[in-house]
C-alpha cells in the first residue's frame, strides 16, 4: 500500500487485518441490505414454500438493479478519491514551492 513504507511490519499487519475485517463487514452489510430490500419489495405471500414466477423475476431484477447501483457508487467514489488525491498532490507541490 502506498504511504505505508515507514510503518513497522507488525503495525502494517494489524492495519491490513483491520482493513480486511472492515471489508468483510461492509460486504455483509451490503448483502443484508440487498436481501431486506428485495424481500420487502418482492415477497407478498407466505402461502408457498418456493417463490412463484412473478416473485422470482422481481427478486432477480431487484438484485441486478442493486448490484448495478452499488457498482456505480463504487466507480463514482473512485473518481472522487482520485480527484481528491490529485488536489492534495497539487497542494503539496504548491506548499513545497514556497
Amino acid at each position: 500500500m502506498e504511504g505505508l513504507e515507514n510503518i513497522p511490519d507488525a503495525q502494517k499487519n494489524v492495519l491490513m487485518q483491520r482493513i480486511e475485517e472492515m471489508q468483510v463487514r461492509d460486504s455483509l452489510r451490503m448483502y443484508n441490505n440487498l436481501v431486506e430490500k428485495c424481500f420487502t419489495d418482492c415477497i407478498d405471500s407466505f402461502r408457498r414454500r418456493d417463490l412463484d414466477g412473478t416473485e422470482e423475476k422481481c427478486v432477480q431484477k431487484c438484485c441486478e438493479k442493486f448490484m448495478k447501483h452499488s457498482t456505480r457508487i463504487g466507480m463514482r467514489f473512485a473518481e472522487f478519491n482520485s480527484q481528491a488525491e490529485a488536489q492534495m498532490a497539487q497542494l503539496m507541490q504548491q506548499q513545497a514551492g514556497k
